[in-house]
């Protein structure tokens, strides 16, 4: 055998955990796993999807608030909406990776301690009679939230095979959509409590929402799943059979320790912030939607009610097609070009919004291009990304990285719907065109560079396997990406099944593809 640090030196790169370990192999009853794959969606999914729907309402209730009035009792001036919402984004992308450690290091119940936290400052929202209150509230609520959403793409895929990874992760990434959808109808039943108990409207908006918070986290504390070793839903068998599948897959099932070493590592591979850019993309146009949309529409001449429910078809339609979309993905184990699609809905959606700017129906039309591209492309690449780190600490740092400074998207769209500018906003319009831009470039220099890199993987290793005992397994835990029997997701995998080989030659062979 060779010696692991020759091999290091000579840069052939692997994923961050643990080799394949094929002395342990041992066959895997497809029944038996089908069985705990019903039971890990049960457990797992759910509860993450219902935590994430509150989060969503807490974190996009200010568009809602804003046109029932907020900004007129706040007295608010100028582009002070404009800062509530950045700060938001400011804290949420200082404490990105500081509040995923600490998912990491405390285990998954904190996410229901987080909740708790900015749940309180929700309702501080409501409350608070000045712009800097309100402006307070959101910073410190960004905080908090910052860890949730790579908190959980990190439990989900400590669960999950890299193909199965991406439709657990889009079906807990729909809650975005259907909070975005739902809570436009809520607060348009909540603002028909104006006046009562001295609370305007806008301010029932932010109160009520703010007890559901506190209770939904409450609850989740105590039915949240731990991570997979401590699984008390589980038997002995199934925790077994888990463990296997993680390993076989080649993933670590140990909780590597939090080392700086490890967490500069991720910042510092420059791949990673390639995604940033990707994911920044889609997020600047999400934002926009949660922010804006329901201004945009109320200005084309709706009244507040009716531009509150003409935002619900916009997420449902987003929310069919981005699991229409993880299905396809998986199932064909291709990522790239996915994003390709969601970037062209990008730019197809906000060119609508620059062309047509007098026509309301026109404008409306834009938005589900808009909105799908932006869902399909966030749940596409915090998956692609997840799934080309391996897991432990190196992974959580990853997504510490892209969803916080991912999130700078939103700090973009904060600032680039100008109050004069409205109905037509050209500033904002025109920015969100150039990230759909950004986006499909990022993307598919991402996609260049792991294709390059698996085949010159190919080229060094030759047709020989190696095989590695349990000794070199335990050494080889800090090699991370520069394992040779690593390859990076890109279009398709070493499938051991007919099914995932024969779909693995059809993205080779198709002409149009074969550049992939």
């Amino acid at each position: 055998m060779s010696d692991p640090s020759v091999e290091k030196t000579q840069g052939i790169e692997r994923s961050l955990e643990s080799p394949k370990p094929e002395h342990s192999k041992t066959p895997i009853d497809p029944v038996l796993e089908k069985k705990l794959l019903r039971k890990l969606d049960f457990h797992v999914i759910p509860i993450l999807w219902f935590l994430f729907l509150v989060s969503f309402f807490d974190r996009s209730n200010i568009g809602n608030a804003k046109i029932a009035g907020m900004t007129t009792d706040l007295k608010m001036k100028g582009n002070d909406y404009n800062v509530a919402v950045t700060v938001f984004t400011v804290s949420y992308v200082v404490f990105g990776v500081p509040a995923n450690l600490m998912v990491k290091k405390f285990g998954p119940k904190i996410l229901s301690v987080f909740m708790f936290c900015w749940g309180l400052l929700v309702l501080g929202q409501g409350l608070t009679k000045t712009t800097s209150g309100l402006i307070a509230c959101r910073f410190l609520m960004g905080m908090f939230e910052a860890g949730f959403v790579p908190g959980c793409a990190y439990l989900i895929g400590c669960y999950y095979k890299r193909n199965e990874f991406l439709r657990r992760y889009a079906v807990f990434f729909s809650a975005n959509m259907a909070a975005g959808a739902f809570n436009g109808l809520f607060s348009t039943l909540l603002q028909k409590l104006n006046g009562r108990g001295g609370l305007e409207a806008w301010q029932w908006i932010f109160v009520m929402e703010a007890i559901i918070t506190l209770c939904v986290s409450i609850i989740g504390f105590f039915i949240i799943v731990p991570f997979p070793e401590d699984a008390k839903f589980l038997t002995s068998d199934e925790k077994a059979l888990l463990m296997a599948r993680i390993e076989e897959d080649g993933g670590s099932v140990r909780h590597d320790e939090i080392t700086l070493k490890r967490v500069l590592s991720m910042i510092a591979d420059w791949k990673i912030w390639i995604c940033v850019l990707g994911y920044m993309a889609a997020e600047e146009t999400a934002s926009s939607l949660v922010a804006f949309q329901p201004t945009i529409l109320k200005n084309l001449g709706w009244t507040n009610t009716s531009a509150q429910w003409h935002t619900i078809p916009v997420y449902a339609t987003a929310f069919v097609l981005t699991l229409s979309s993880a299905w396809l993905s998986d199932y064909l184990n291709h990522r790239y070009l996915f994003t390709v699609f969601g970037s062209l809905l990008i730019i197809i959606g906000w060119s609508i919004e620059l062309a047509h700017k007098s026509s309301a129906g026109v404008l409306y039309m834009g938005m589900f291009f808009v909105s799908c591209g932006a869902f399909i492309n966030m749940s596409t690449i915090v998956v692609w990304l997840c799934t080309n780190v391996g897991k432990g600490v190196k992974r959580t740092v990853a997504m510490g990285i892209l969803t916080g400074f991912g999130n700078c998207g939103a700090f973009v769209s904060g600032n680039v719907f100008i109050t004069d500018q409205s109905p037509k906003y050209p500033v904002g319009f025109g920015v969100g065109l150039a990230f759909g831009v950004v986006g499909l470039i990022a993307t598919s220099v991402y996609a260049g560079f792991l294709l390059k890199e698996n085949r010159r993987r190919d080229r060094l290793q030759g047709s020989n396997e190696r095989v590695w005992d349990i000794d070199e397994v335990d050494r080889l835990q800090d090699l991370g990406k520069a394992h040779p029997d690593f390859r990076f997701q890109v279009a398709y995998g070493k499938g051991k099944h007919r099914k995932t080989q024969a779909r693995g030659r059809f993205w080779q062979k198709a002409p149009i593809l074969a550049f992939i």
